[in-house]
Formats: structure tokens, sequence, C-alpha cells
């Protein structure tokens, strides 16, 4: 790598070996004060003999407490979040559930995908920007919708939002087959997605040169997917607490990127992706909670590192010159930020003490937490200056030259 990528990975790695060394020091001393807030985002990475114990052990806590005399007596008031009300994340505008059916190929049967649309208050659906969201594991389109408040932002600044929800049919904890693009697995999911997004373009006149792309953990995974494989139909791409991509290729080895990171070279494994395919850039922003025991740190340092170069910002010597680098902290986070000509192309935010959740979010709503900045606001600020030409049909040649 060179001196400039090497740094940025070498931090990560350092950082996530401290982050390590921290955990096991506080563990036991923190338990109790995380319990509640940790308890959700931590069982979506237990194993189902793990899962099944816990629950069984808070279970029986469960029992023990409703055979004390003063149990019934004790109503327990429903927790409420601190930074805004659950229910205005959907209340203002319209809220549409539907499913979109998605036609058969020669590889893959045909399939229903879920989603809901979120339409703003106030404004005139042609026209509008849409900004896709990709829920992570464990997660349904209520609870991203809820714990994002990303439909707020969509009342305050005007554009369209849709929620596409892997069925518990295709994976019991509703994870995205990132790792796995072939057509009867990721590549089909990412498929489905873009179809939607055609269908719904199509049919509320939304702008397609304003489409934009966000996910969280797995489905952070499966946009990076499409960022790389179907850019002609997305702005920009905004990857939170995301593996990095193109080493995985199986659920362990998936398991792998998440916990350690990448084995190999990043940008030489994106360049084996791509072969002689013209890319034509995928402005980027990365968001990683410093303390996340899901996925390791070093993941969004080498996302960085891939989307610096798919971008054309760096080569084998380094950055390129005329790309300006920046590197700001503020309020227990620090962004660097990558701009050419005057627009910020590449931007890292690394936030200090959280976990695997969305920053800045409803923290009464499990893999969201209070900590940090405001993650939708800082993706939406991101997303609002970039838009992508007219979608046209190179994605099924994309996404099959991943297939394998």
């Amino acid at each position: 790598m060179t001196k400039d990528l090497s740094k940025l990975l070498a931090g990560g790695l350092r950082r996530l070996l401290a982050i390590q060394s921290r955990i096991a020091v506080e563990a036991a001393r923190g338990a109790r004060r995380h319990a509640l807030h940790a308890r959700a985002p931590w069982r979506a990475a237990q194993t189902p003999v793990e899962a099944a114990s816990q629950a069984a052990s808070e279970a029986a806590s469960e029992a023990a407490a409703s055979t004390s005399p003063a149990s019934e007596y004790v109503v327990r008031p429903v927790r409420q979040s601190r930074v805004g009300p659950r229910a205005a994340a959907w209340a203002a505008g319209e809220w549409r559930r539907a499913e979109h059916m998605v036609a058969a190929t020669p590889q893959r049967a045909s399939r229903a995908l879920p989603y809901g649309l979120y339409l703003p208050a106030g404004h005139a659906v042609a026209g509008l920007p849409l900004v896709v969201m990709l829920h992570g594991c464990r997660q349904s389109m209520d609870a991203f919708a809820e714990g994002t408040r990303m439909n707020l932002l969509a009342d305050l600044h005007g554009f369209a939002v849709v929620y596409p929800e892997q069925s518990a049919l295709v994976h019991p904890h509703q994870c995205w087959h990132w790792y796995d693009a072939r057509d009867e697995a990721g590549g089909g999911e990412a498929a489905a997605v873009v179809s939607l997004v055609d269908a719904l373009v199509d049919e509320h006149g939304f702008d397609g040169s304003r489409v934009y792309l966000a996910g969280l953990s797995a489905g952070a995974g499966l946009a990076a997917l499409l960022a790389v494989r179907a850019p002609e139909r997305f702005a920009a791409v905004a990857l939170h607490s995301g593996p990095a991509f193109g080493e995985a290729r199986s659920g362990v080895g998936a398991l792998d990127v998440m916990r350690r990171g990448l084995y190999q070279d990043p940008v030489e494994l994106l360049e084996r992706q791509l072969g002689d395919e013209a890319h034509p850039g995928m402005p980027a922003i990365v968001v990683q909670g410093e303390d996340d025991g899901v996925v390791a740190p070093i993941n969004a340092e080498q996302l960085t590192a891939q989307f610096l170069w798919l971008n054309g910002l760096a080569d084998a010597r380094g950055v390129r010159p005329g790309v300006a680098s920046r590197e700001a902290a503020s309020d227990g986070h620090i962004v660097q930020d990558y701009a050419h000509r005057g627009e910020s192309v590449v931007r890292l935010c690394r936030v200090a003490n959280l976990d695997h959740a969305w920053s800045g979010g409803d923290d009464t709503v499990p893999f969201h937490s209070a900590t940090g900045p405001d993650a939708s606001a800082m993706i939406w600020s991101f997303f609002k200056d970039h838009r992508r030409d007219a979608a046209n049909d190179a994605f099924g040649v994309q996404l099959a030259r991943g297939a394998g």
C-alpha cells in the first residue's frame, strides 16, 4: 500500500488492538451499566445455542421475580427515548407498506421484496430525491425507521425514504447475504433492490439522479455490493458499521472479516473484482463506532481506502495530487474528509464510545445509540450535494461479474 493509505490502515489496527485491550479490562466493571443498552446489539452476534442459553437465563430471572408477592403490584413504565419521540419517526408524512414482485430469471425464482415507503409531509412527490435504507440483522423496516429517525429529516429537507426488508423466510435473522454475490443469494437481493428503486422512480416520478443508498451492518455490506456493482443507480452511499468489501464468500468468512478486517490488500481486492471494467466512482461516507465489538473498526479504514481508489482519489503511489484531506475532531468523533475540486467525495467518521449501533439514534430501539453525532443528519448532509447521471442497464453485467 502507499504511505498515506498504509497510515490509515495502521491507525485502524492500532485502534482495534487498543479497543480489545480496554474491553477486556472493563468488561466486568461495565457489564451492569451497559446491560440495557448493549444487550440487543451483542445478541445479534450470538450463536443460536448462546442465544437460547441467555434467553433461558433471562426467562428464569423473570419467573423468579414473578413469584415475589410485590411483583404483581409493580407497574414498569415504558422506557422513553432521551433523544426524540419514537412514534414521530413516521407520524407527519405518509407511510406505505407493500411488496415488490421481482421477476424470475434462469438463475432464480421470482420473489417478493417487502418494503416501507415514506413520503414526506408538505412536499410534492414528483421530483423528490429518494434515500434507500438497508437495515441490519435482527431488524425490520419499522425498527430502522424508528431508530434512525430518517423520516423526520425527510419532512424537514424534502426527500422520500424506502426501507426494503429482508424476509425471515430467506434468512432467520433477516440478514442480507452481502458476502455472496451469486444470483440466488446476495446478488439476487441486490438485483431486487435495484428493481424496487426503478419501479418507485417510474411510479412516483422521483429524481433518478438523486437516489442515495445507506446501510447498517449487513445492510452496509449489501450497500457496498450495490455501490460496486450498480453504480449507475445511486448518487452516493453511506456505510455505517459495515464490513470491508470483496474477501468474504461464506457466512464463516463474513464473520471473520467482521471481526478482524480483510487479510488481503483492500485495494487489490477491489481491482481484482472489477478487472478491466470501468467504474464511474461512488461518493461514500463511512461511519464507525470505535467500541464496536461486532464489526471491528479496521473495516472502516479498509472501506475508506477502497472508496478512495474507487473514486480515483488514490492510486498505487497514494492519495493523488489535488485531493484535499482534512481531519476535524468534535464532540467525541473525528471526521476525515477527502475532497476534490471543492467537493467532499469520501468521508470517514469515527465515533468514540459507540458500539455496534447507529450513531445519534433513538436508543430505545436495538442497534441504535444516543452516543455520537446524528448519523442520519450527517448522512443527508453528505448526500444532498451529489447527483448521478441517468441510470442505464449496465447493472446486470456489473453484478454478474461478481457472481460465483
